[in-house]
């Protein structure tokens, strides 16, 4: 089904799991009132490690009652399907059951064929107790670990199935069975990147006519007895120490201000239902907003080093330029606001190469201060709220932003803000691959 004329795509539904809630009302509730989800880390054995607070999505629990309203089928299937799921990819499900529901369609209202998936995620690592009983299967007499007999005692160990749980196309894979979506799927596997590329990549497989309605998302954790070490090795993490020794760990993700220690780690997943324009209205569909623009780039220079400035100006600049507006148009900008350093200054300056002067007018807001790095599910979690936003007509402020850097010139958001009727939204990877998406509130003037 093709069309000499653009094909436009709204967004008809959404649904989240991350640390500030399960509904899109708790998570609304939770950015105006300055909640921090900081806690004490509580879901693996923290001793050894220098960080005991993260953002953990404790209101998910992988009970079924967690994945919204469900007939009983469905109820079933999930139910069943939960032991070949790691935690991320039941946060996906789960996010995409809610996206789905709350999107008001009913079963005769679209073709399984013309709804597709796309689905973004981390890398995806398996848990250290999947291999205990292996291990323990392959100590020799001294209690030492003999690698020589692990594919004869240490392999039956393992859950037969055990693969199928940290395999990252798994999430699209599960949403589309449990739906039957039959139209075009991917995974997208670009860490922090690939929220932003799913809702770009569903946006062009509706344009382009290949499907009317696409499920776009993306889960990821940095709350993960690996990945925990793997970013304590490899990035700024805020710790609670230097400038904010003795400071309350609700302040410690706090992007763009002078005092930043680093990022907070985090875990979520995030759904917007997308669908094309008139599909949306001959069935009567509330409509959030419309994807005016997308894109993704990356930057590295001869070493393989990421050059996320470079990456995310050039991401920005190109879904402006798709979205036809000027810099001016733009009500508020959602900042990946990663906390770090160096990477907050980058992104600032990225802003300043795209959107010019009025870079450091525009109020600038990121959930991420209130729940820090999710990993993969950050990029869209923040697209909803900058969504809600728009709907409520005011915006969030900026937590923690108490005392500017002035290496970032941004202008941090404030209560009672107006959001405007356009966003910009961008995230980037250590790697130098961004996204980038501009979106528009559906009752904004011509």
């Amino acid at each position: 089904m093709t069309t000499g004329k653009q094909r436009r795509v709204v967004i008809t539904g959404m649904g989240t799991v991350c640390p500030l809630g399960l509904t899109l009302e708790d998570v609304w509730a939770g950015l105006l009132a300055g909640t921090s989800a900081m806690g004490p880390l509580e879901s693996f054995p923290a001793e050894g490690l220098p960080l005991h607070h993260a953002a953990e999505a404790r209101c998910f629990t992988g009970e079924i009652d967690n994945f919204g309203p469900l007939d009983a089928e469905k109820k079933k299937a999930i139910r069943k399907g939960l032991k070949v799921m790691c935690r991320e990819s039941q946060m996906a499900v789960a996010a995409a059951q809610r996206a789905l529901h709350g999107c008001g369609l009913g079963a005769d209202q679209h073709h399984p064929e013309r709804f597709g998936c796309v689905f973004g995620s981390d890398y995806m690592l398996t848990l250290p107790e999947d291999f205990t009983a292996g291990v323990a299967k392959c100590r020799n007499a001294s209690g030492g670990f003999d690698f020589q007999r692990w594919a004869v005692d240490g392999m039956p160990q393992l859950t037969p199935l055990w693969l199928l749980k940290y395999l990252p196309n798994m999430p699209a894979s599960h949403i589309a069975i449990y739906n039957d979506l039959r139209g075009p799927s991917n995974s997208i596997t670009v860490r922090e990147a690939s929220g932003h590329l799913a809702i770009g990549e569903a946006t062009v497989t509706i344009q382009r006519g290949a499907a009317d309605m696409m499920l776009a998302g993306a889960t990821g954790t940095r709350v993960h007895p690996m990945k925990t070490v793997h970013a304590l090795q490899s990035e700024q993490v805020a710790l609670g120490n230097g400038l904010l020794e003795n400071a309350p760990p609700a302040s410690w993700s706090r992007p763009f201000d002078k005092n930043r220690q680093g990022m907070v780690l985090g875990e979520g997943a995030a759904v917007l239902v997308l669908e094309e324009l008139e599909h949306a209205t001959a069935r009567g569909a509330t409509i959030y907003g419309e994807i005016l623009g997308h894109a993704a780039r990356n930057a590295g220079d001869a070493r393989g080093v990421g050059r996320k400035h470079r990456a995310m100006a050039l991401a920005l600049g190109r879904a402006l330029e798709i979205s036809g507006l000027s810099p001016d148009r733009i009500g508020h900008i959602h900042a990946h606001g990663a906390s770090t350093v160096a990477g907050d200054r980058e992104e600032a300056r990225a802003l300043h190469d795209c959107l010019g002067d009025v870079a450091h007018t525009i109020p600038t807001v990121a959930a991420s201060s209130h729940f820090g790095n999710l990993g993969a599910a950050g990029g869209v979690v923040e697209c909803i709220a900058s969504v809600l936003a728009m709907r409520h007509k005011t915006l969030f402020p900026l937590l923690n932003f108490q005392i500017p850097d002035p290496e970032c010139a941004i202008r941090a958001a404030r209560a009672g803000d107006p959001p405007g009727d356009v966003f910009i939204s961008s995230s980037v990877t250590p790697q130098g691959q961004a996204g980038a998406i501009v979106v528009g509130a559906w009752d904004m003037p011509a």
